[in-house]
């Protein structure tokens, strides 16, 4: 009998992160979105699945060393890792108001990740077959060159003639496109092969220069996607099913939102994880909200193990 977990592989950029604590005083840590959800994805595993994560870092410098380190800690397997010569990770910085909303200051234009697909044959190609699932961010596509987009997309295709699925979170960062209109054509090529989209509906609405909430709902739900997840922010989580039927799942009120960091990653991560663990889109859209009220409760991207919702996926 094949008792052969599936195997998860979260592609895209982690870099190091340094939050301001005080006045002159900063905080160092890691984060970038589909690290965020690896994380929280190895977390809830449960033995159901195994969790990777993709990107490039530099070969010799220590915080290359201690982002490894740091994600076999949390169990993510780090064999689709590229390290290359000389390069270095991005860096950016995090400041957040009274109001736990973010301010980010960047600095990735020569990160290692860029340059993930410049070797003839990256991780994610050399070990294609073992990949059930594979999750990337809009985030992830922007940071690469068109050859890299291109190779990536190829893999992807040979993924799903293969029977993986492919997820795709529209996360959106304007800074990192050229325009809207390759943003856009970008999208349209991932939505087409993703079998899950999950769709911030605000990002979504950028993307397309649609200003309407409701005309932005409507053009989510006819996206080509199998399983369509809207996020609305405090707003109730629409999922949009095969059949076309649409069910709002309520999110969870929370006291005091310390920070929003990763509350999208989080959700995503929650929602995934619940539909390998086998419950219904329904009850996944409330696990990943669960898991977001936890997450924007607690300053920074990657809460303390202590700090996650008990009985999660009960």
């Amino acid at each position: 009998m094949n008792t052969r977990k599936q195997k998860l592989v979260a592609f895209g950029e982690c870099m190091v992160e340094l939050r301001r604590v005080e006045e002159g005083l900063m905080r160092q840590a890691f984060g970038g979105d589909t690290l965020n959800t690896a994380v929280y994805l190895a977390r809830l595993a449960g033995g159901a699945f195994d969790v990777a994560y993709a990107s490039a870092l530099g070969d010799s410098d220590s915080f290359s060393d201690a982002m490894l380190a740091s994600w076999a800690a949390e169990g993510i397997d780090t064999g689709f890792v590229e390290r290359r010569a000389g390069e270095l990770p991005g860096l950016y910085t995090i400041e957040v108001d009274a109001a736990g909303e973010r301010r980010f200051a960047y600095w990735r234009q020569h990160s290692a990740a860029r340059n993930y697909f410049a070797s003839d044959a990256s991780p994610l190609e050399r070990r294609a077959a073992e990949i059930d699932l594979l999750y990337l961010s809009g985030i992830s596509l922007a940071i690469l060159p068109q050859a890299g987009r291109d190779r990536l997309f190829a893999l992807i295709d040979w993924l799903r003639a293969k029977g993986a699925r492919f997820v795709f979170d529209n996360n959106y960062r304007p800074r990192l496109w050229s325009s809207a209109d390759e943003a856009r054509q970008t999208y349209a090529a991932a939505y087409a092969r993703a079998d899950i989209a999950l769709v911030t509906l605000s990002d979504e609405m950028d993307v397309q220069s649609i200003a309407d909430e409701a005309q932005a709902i409507e053009f989510a739900c006819a996206l080509p996607c199998r399983e369509v997840v809207i996020k609305r922010g405090a707003s109730p989580t629409l999922v949009r099913a095969i059949d076309g039927s649409r069910t709002e799942v309520a999110t969870e009120p929370v006291p005091t939102v310390v920070d929003t960091t990763a509350a999208g990653d989080s959700f995503g991560a929650g929602y995934l994880a619940a539909r390998l663990h086998g419950l219904g889109a329904a009850q996944a859209a409330a696990v990943g909200n669960r898991l977001a009220a936890a997450v924007i409760q607690c300053p920074g991207a990657i809460i303390p193990r202590e700090r996650m919702p008990a009985a999660l996926l009960a």
